[in-house]
């Protein structure tokens, strides 16, 4: 009978020791969540944040003030009847929504470098709630102001960071229809917001029109903190380093019992890895300025992408015609063909051909095989049709032709949604997605809708004929197919698969979630 060799039996003990501790700090992921359950969860997110956005524009919210004529009182209504504001004062509360989204947006793309951006999911989902609450609970003007511009800064996290998430997750044949799905929300939750606001504010109060709101996005805001974080392609966390160390640790302790000569090698490195670790910390103010040389070494990268450049410059112009269309539509209808209930028309009209439009662009794009070059081609072509279509709409007399031709103009705009966001995510490389969603949000708003409702009124008071100025503005989409036609041109490298100086290689070990595609090829492999 052969003696045991103890070194041998010492060697097994500790492999099987570092083996352990590596097997009980890999995640687990829940059974629950997969790719289509994520998708589901980030367009109801989406959906509820639109529908905040319909709400306070319903009548049942932003109220009016009272109206009396020939000795009759009508009582004032909602935030503008309690507060009794102006209609500037009113405006102005869409003007600080949209300071709070615009600043924040690249703040959180930022963050992303350092923080797991599921976590800032939460973060941004719990001050969107607090503040919405806090919305319900406003005694003046200005806290509302206030708490609508953390409205604001809440969504600026998800608008910046969801878009990528799903890019990871989505089938590879399927990622425009995915990112088109998430998008259809947009038409659709202002549409359930314009309900929505009408009969809870009409009929029980504007202030449990938000708290009701706030409901509703509770448990997706305590989600992002209560489950395992997802891994975001292109970025590592401090999670991933405390990782590694255990990870190197137990790797030399295996080394040293299998070599002992390499047992002083060893600890001379255990003394130089304390050295490291007790280091002191960055002071705060050298923090904020790697942070800033970071961001803007980003931003100096992404705003020399020629492609990423052309797609926004085409996306701005876009959204300076679809915003106005819907600011000034129900009035150019009402003045032009003497609509009686331009609202409900328009309404209905937006909220059909976004939904249908927005699908079947991502749809013809995975059809066509999702590139760049091909999603220019389909932006090009859909803004081109549906700018003659539109023309052609304001031409006409009769109310029944403009309808049909306009309804098929907005299916085919519609249509670019899924392509234009596709192009976005996948100019750059993994690491700028964020930054890439949030510039591009800033962007279409500060030169795109925002200035376009002010500017068509301004053009309307010169001309003073709403058929001249809709197909001045609608002409605006011609030049916005030109630039997306440039594109195709252009050289164009999907950069979705390239690591990032912020990536860890798939051989190291995280505390976090890979993303679910990732997770459920490791299951499958595992499995045979």
């Amino acid at each position: 009978m052969s003696m045991a060799n103890p070194q041998h039996e010492r060697s097994r003990s500790v492999v099987s020791i570092g083996s352990t501790s590596l097997r009980r700090r890999k995640p687990k992921r829940p059974s629950w969540f997969t790719p289509r359950r994520l998708l589901s969860i980030f367009c109801v997110i989406n959906l509820i944040n639109y529908v905040d956005r319909g709400a306070i524009s319903s009548n049942g919210v932003n109220g009016n003030l009272e109206v009396c004529k020939d000795g009759i009182c009508k009582p004032a209504t909602g935030i503008q009847g309690h507060f009794e504001l102006s209609n500037f004062a009113v405006g102005c509360l869409s003007s600080a929504f949209m300071v709070g989204l615009l600043v924040a947006s690249p703040v959180f793309a930022g963050l992303a470098k350092s923080v797991n951006p599921f976590r800032l999911i939460g973060v941004g989902l719990s001050v969107w709630t607090f503040a919405v609450t806090g919305c319900g609970f406003s005694f003046s003007f200005l806290s509302l102001f206030i708490c609508r511009m953390l409205v604001g800064v809440g969504e600026a996290s998800f608008i910046s960071l969801a878009a990528p998430f799903i890019d990871d997750n989505a089938p590879a044949a399927q990622r425009t229809i995915w990112l088109s799905t998430f998008y259809m929300c947009i038409p659709s939750g202002y549409a359930l917001g314009y309900v929505y606001g009408g009969l809870v504010g009409s009929y029980i109060g504007w202030r449990v029109a938000f708290w009701g709101e706030a409901i509703l996005m509770l448990p997706f805001a305590i989600l992002g903190f209560v489950m395992k974080p997802l891994r975001m392609k292109g970025f590592k966390n401090d999670e991933f380093t405390e990782a590694l160390i255990v990870q190197e640790t137990a790797v030399s302790e295996v080394q040293g019992a299998l070599n002992p000569k390499d047992r002083a090698v060893s600890m001379k490195e255990d003394v130089t890895n304390s050295t490291i670790q007790k280091h002191p910390k960055p002071k705060l103010s050298t923090r904020i300025k790697n942070h800033l040389s970071r961001f803007m070494k980003d931003m100096k990268e992404l705003l020399v992408d020629r492609v990423y450049i052309i797609d926004v410059l085409g996306y701005v112009a876009y959204t300076f015609v679809i915003g106005s269309y819907s600011y000034w539509g129900p009035k150019a209808g009402y003045n032009i063909y003497h609509m009686t209930n331009a609202d409900m028309i328009f309404g209905g009209m937006t909220i059909v051909c976004g939904i249908v439009g927005t699908l079947a662009g991502g749809v013809l794009l995975d059809f066509m095989s999702n590139t760049i070059t091909n999603a220019f081609k389909l932006l090009s072509t859909a803004t081109l049709l549906g700018a003659i279509l539109c023309l052609g709409a304001f031409c006409f007399k009769n109310m029944y032709g403009f309808l049909a031709l306009f309804a098929a103009g907005q299916l085919l705009l519609f249509a670019t949604q899924g392509p234009v966001n596709y192009i976005i995510l996948h100019c750059v490389k993994p690491s700028l997605r964020p930054l890439s969603m949030a510039i591009s949000t800033v962007a279409i708003h500060i030169f795109g809708d925002v200035p376009s409702s002010p500017v068509v009124g301004v053009v309307q008071d010169h001309l003073k004929n709403w058929r001249s100025t809709a197909l001045i503005l609608t002409s605006i989409l011609v030049p916005a197919a030109g630039i997306w036609f440039a594109g195709i041109f252009m050289d164009s490298v999907d950069k979705c698969e390239e690591e990032s100086d912020d990536e860890e290689s798939d051989d190291e070990i995280t505390t976090e979630m890979p993303s679910l595609e990732e997770k459920k090829t490791e299951t499958t492999e595992s499995a045979v």
